[in-house]
C-alpha cells in the first residue's frame, strides 16, 4: 500500500512543480526542473521535503525564475530543498565530491528542457563509470565515517531507518555501485529489503506526524499495527532484520568492490584461479568457495571448515558456497565429530574476521543446523540501555573479546563456547544465568565436549555474572566475599575461565562496563580468590608408554611410521636420542607445512621417541625421512624459513613463556603459549638445543588457535636447572618466538 502511496505522492508533486514551473514562464529549452534524492527516485515520504534544482545551461541567464517558481510550491505548503546550478556548477560539484555524484544518479526530469536533464545524467553517469577507481575510496571513507558516527540500524536503542549502516542511505549508495559496472550486486534481494524499509518510514511519518527517521520507542506500537504484527517485539524484530540484511549486502558488496579496486584491469577472462586451504575448501577472488573436488553430500564438517578457514583469514565467506552448503551437507551427527568441534572453536578463535562470516551463516540459513538454539536470541534487543547492541550480536563481539585472552586459560575451546552461549538464556521470564546453564550443558554435549568440559561450560554460563557482580558490589576484604565465589569455583582453572569471560562480556557491552576502575575491582578479587584456591599446580605426569625400538634406530638412523588416525595421520620416530633431535624432528614436519595438533616426546632408555598427530590423512614416511636428512646434513636452513613474522592485521598476541619450578622435581618446566602456526615447536626446541639443554619429555597441543607446549627440560644429568640458567632459557624462548617487522619484510 505505501509503494502506491509514494507513486501517488511522487505524481502530485509532480504536478505542483510543473504547474508552478509553466505559470512563472519556465522555458523549453536551456533550463529544466529536475528532482534529486529521495524525490528523484519517486521515493516521497508523507512529510518529505521535495528536493529540487532548477538547473541552466551554461551561458543561459535564469532572471528572476527562481523566485517566481519557489514561492507557488511554498504557498502550497511543501517543505522544499531547493538551488540554481548552471549544468557546468553541476558537473564541477560531482568531479570533486564523490557524495554528489553519487547522488545525482538518480536525477529525474520534472519540467523544462528533458534533452538537458538526459546531458546532465549522461554526463554524471559516464564520469562516474570512467572515475570510479578514483572516486569509491572515498566514497567508502564517507560510508564508514557515517557509519562510526551513527551506528548500526539492526543494533541501534533507537534506530535510524535512514543515516544508519543498513539503512536506507546504504541501499542507496549500493546501487550506484552498481553504475560502475566494477562490481555484481544481488540487486533483487537488496531492492526487496530496500522498498521494505520505505515501508516503514512511511508507517512512521504518519505514527510521528512529522518527518523523521528514528524509530523513539513509544513508535513501536503504532509500527506494529501497521504492519498487521502481533506486538513491539515482533516490529522490532522485522525492522532490525531488514537492517541487518541490508548491513550484510552492504560489507559483502564493498569487499567485493575493493577487491576490484586492488586488481589492475584485465584483459581477457580467465577462468578465476584456486588456492586450495583446507579439504574441500579453496580461496578464490577474496571469497572461500569450494574446491573442484569438494563432496558436500558426504562431509557434514565442510561448512564449518569453510567458515573458520574465511573467518581466520578476514575474507568473505561466498554467500552461494554457504547456501549451497546449508542445502547439500548432510547434519551433523549428536554428538559432533571431533573435526566439528575444532573447526567451530577455530571459527569462534578468528578474532575481528568471525563477524562477517558469522552474518552470512545467519543470512543463509546455515545457523538453524549448526546451532538451532541461535534462534532464541537472534536480533533480541537487550533490556539494558549500557549494551551497545542487540544480543547476538552482543554474543558474536563476546567471541572476539575472548580470542584475545586465550593466553589467559588452558582451555580455549571451553572459553570460546561458553562465550557464545553465555546469553543464550535470554528472552524468557527466567533470570538469564539459570536459564542458560541446562541449554549451554545440552549443547556443549552435542558439540562433543568430554563430561568435565561440558560442567565448565555449564558452570560458566551460570555464573558469568558472578565475579563483576561480586566485585562490583561486596567488601573485598571481607572474608565472606571471597567465600562467596569459591563456593562455586572450585578449581584455579574454573576461576581462570571466568575472569577471561568476564573481560570479553565487558568488553564487548560498551566501554562504560570494563572501565579501569571495574577492571581493577574484578582482578583484585580474582587475585584474592586464586590466592584462596590454589593448592599448587600439579601438571599432568610425564607420559609415554614403551615402544619397541626398530631395527633402523638400533642401527643408528631414525626410524619413521605413518598410520592413519581420523582425519589425519600419526607418526612415530625412533632414533639414538642426543641434544636437538626435537628440534630436527619438528623442522622436519614444519618444512613440510603440517599442522601439528598434538604431540608426545619421551627419552626410552638411550632413545628418543616422539608421537606426532598432524592434519594430513595422506603423508610418506620415504619424503619426511627425506626432509630430515636434509634438515641435518644443512642442506635446508629451518632458522631462516621458520622464522616468526607478524601476520599482518596488527593483532599479534605476545607469547608467554612460563617457567613452572613446582611442577617437577627432577626437570624445569617451560611452559610455553603462542599464536598457533607453523614452527612453534622447532624454535623453541631449537634455542634449548642452542643452550645445552635436553628435553626429558615435552607435551605438545594446539587448543584452537593456541600452541600450548610444555617442556621438561634438564641440563645433561643434572635434574632440574638453577633459577637463574632457567629464566635465561625463557627468555630467550620468547625472543626467538617474537615476530620482529624486519623479520616479515
Amino acid at each position: 500500500m505505501t509503494a502506491a502511496e509514494r507513486a501517488e505522492r511522487t505524481d502530485a508533486a509532480d504536478d505542483l512543480c510543473i504547474g508552478a514551473y509553466d505559470a512563472a514562464g519556465g522555458p523549453d529549452t536551456g533550463v529544466a526542473l529536475v528532482a534529486v534524492g529521495g524525490y528523484g527516485r519517486g521515493e516521497l515520504a508523507p512529510y518529505s521535503d521535495l528536493d529540487v534544482v532548477l538547473l541552466a545551461d551554461d551561458g543561459v541567464e535564469l532572471g528572476e525564475l527562481g523566485h517566481q517558481l519557489w514561492y507557488p510550491i511554498w504557498d502550497s505548503g511543501s517543505k522544499l530543498d531547493h538551488s540554481v546550478r548552471s549544468l557546468g556548477e553541476m558537473l564541477e560539484a560531482a568531479a570533486s565530491d564523490a557524495r554528489v555524484a553519487s547522488g545525482l544518479l538518480d536525477v529525474r526530469h520534472v519540467a523544462g528542457d528533458p534533452n538537458l536533464t538526459i546531458r546532465l545524467r549522461t554526463n554524471v553517469l559516464a564520469h562516474w563509470r570512467r572515475d570510479a577507481r578514483q572516486r569509491l575510496p572515498e566514497l567508502h571513507e564517507l560510508v564508514r565515517s557515517r557509519h562510526r558516527l551513527i551506528g548500526e540500524l539492526a543494533h541501534m536503542s533507537v534506530p535510524d531507518l535512514k543515516e544508519a549502516e543498513g539503512g536506507i542511505r546504504d541501499a542507496t549508495v549500493l546501487k550506484s555501485l552498481t553504475a560502475t559496472w566494477l562490481v555484481d550486486i544481488p540487486a533483487a534481494d537488496l531492492e526487496r529489503s530496500r522498498l521494505q524499509l520505505l515501508d516503514v518510514r512511511d508507517v512512521l511519518h504518519a505514527a510521528a506526524g512529522r518527518a523523521t527517521d528514528r524509530i523513539a520507542p513509544e513508535h513501536w506500537p503504532a509500527l506494529a499495527a501497521a504492519m498487521g504484527l502481533p506486538d513491539d517485539r515482533a516490529a522490532q524484530r522485522q525492522v532490525r532484520e531488514l537492517g541487518r540484511r541490508i548491513t550484510h549486502l552492504s560489507r559483502l558488496v564493498w569487499r567485493r568492490a575493493d577487491d576490484a579496486l586492488r586488481k589492475t584491469p584485465a584483459g581477457k577472462p580467465r577462468r578465476p584461479d584456486l588456492e586450495r586451504l583446507a579439504p574441500g575448501v579453496a580461496l578464490s577472488n577474496g571469497e572461500v568457495v569450494l574446491d573442484r573436488g569438494a563432496r558436500p553430500a558426504s562431509d557434514a564438517v565442510l561448512l564449518l571448515r569453510a567458515a573458520a578457514e574465511a573467518a581466520r583469514r578476514n575474507v568473505v565467506l561466498a554467500p552461494p558456497t554457504a547456501a549451497r552448503l546449508v542445502r547439500e551437507c548432510p547434519p551433523l551427527p549428536d554428538p559432533w565429530p571431533e573435526e566439528a568441534r575444532r573447526e567451530l572453536v577455530r571459527l569462534l578463535a578468528a578474532g575481528p574476521g568471525l563477524l562477517a562470516v558469522w552474518e552470512t551463516l545467519e543470512e543463509t540459513g546455515a545457523l538453524a543446523g549448526i546451532l538451532p538454539e541461535w534462534e532464541r536470541i537472534r536480533l533480541l534487543p537487550h533490556a539494558s540501555e549500557i549494551h551497545r547492541f542487540t544480543v547476538d550480536r552482543h554474543v558474536v563481539e563476546t567471541c572476539i573479546e575472548a580470542a584475545t585472552l586465550i593466553r589467559e586459560v588452558s582451555r580455549p575451546d571451553v572459553l570460546l563456547v561458553a562465550a557464545l552461549l553465555h546469553d543464550i538464556g535470554k528472552g524468557g521470564v527466567v533470570e538469564h544465568s539459570a536459564a542458560g546453564e541446562p541449554i549451554a550443558r545440552a549443547i556443549a554435549t552435542r558439540m562433543g565436549f568430554e563430561a568435565e568440559a561440558v560442567e565448565l561450560v555449564a558452570l560458566l554460563v551460570r555464573w558469568h555474572l558472578l565475579l563483576v557482580t561480586t566485585a562490583t558490589t561486596r567488601d573485598p576484604d571481607d572474608p565472606a566475599t571471597v567465600e562467596l565465589l569459591t563456593e562455586h569455583l572450585r578449581t584455579p582453572e574454573a576461576l581462570a575461565l571466568l575472569t577471561a569471560l568476564t573481560e570479553a562480556d565487558a568488553k564487548a557491552t560498551s566501554g562504560k562496563a570494563w572501565s579501569s576502575w571495574r577492571a581493577g575491582l574484578v582482578r583484585d578479587l580474582s587475585r584474592r580468590t586464586q590466592a584462596a584456591l590454589e593448592r599448587g599446580s600439579v601438571p599432568a605426569p610425564i607420559a609415554g608408554d614403551d615402544v619397541e625400538i626398530p631395527d633402523a634406530a638400533r642401527s643408528g638412523s631414525l626410524a619413521i611410521t605413518v598410520e592413519p588416525a581420523g582425519d589425519g595421520s600419526r607418526v612415530t620416530t625412533v632414533s639414538a636420542d642426543r641434544v636437538g633431535l626435537l628440534a630436527d624432528c619438528a623442522a622436519t614436519f614444519a618444512l613440510q607445512r603440517l599442522q601439528v595438533r598434538a604431540a608426545r616426546i619421551w627419552a626410552q632408555m638411550e632413545y628418543g621417541v616422539s608421537v606426532w598427530d598432524v592434519a594430513d590423512d595422506i603423508l610418506d614416511a620415504g619424503r619426511l625421512r627425506n626432509m630430515f636428512d636434509s634438515v641435518v646434513a644443512g642442506r635446508v636452513d629451518p632458522a631462516a624459513r621458520l622464522a616468526p613474522r607478524p601476520n599482518g592485521s596488527g593483532h599479534d598476541l605476545a607469547p608467554t613463556v612460563v617457567v613452572r619450578p613446582e611442577a617437577s622435581d627432577q626437570a624445569t618446566v617451560i611452559e610455553v603459549r603462542t599464536a598457533d602456526r607453523l614452527g612453534v615447536v622447532y624454535l623453541v626446541s631449537s634455542v634449548l638445543a642452542e643452550l645445552g639443554l635436553s628435553v626429558r619429555s615435552a607435551h605438545i597441543s594446539t587448543l584452537g588457535p593456541q600452541a600450548v607446549d610444555v617442556f621438561y627440560v634438564q641440563d645433561g644429568a643434572a635434574g632440574a636447572l638453577p633459577a637463574a640458567r632457567a629464566a635465561a632459557a625463557a627468555a630467550a624462548i620468547r625472543e626467538r618466538l617474537s615476530p620482529s617487522e624486519a623479520s616479515g619484510a
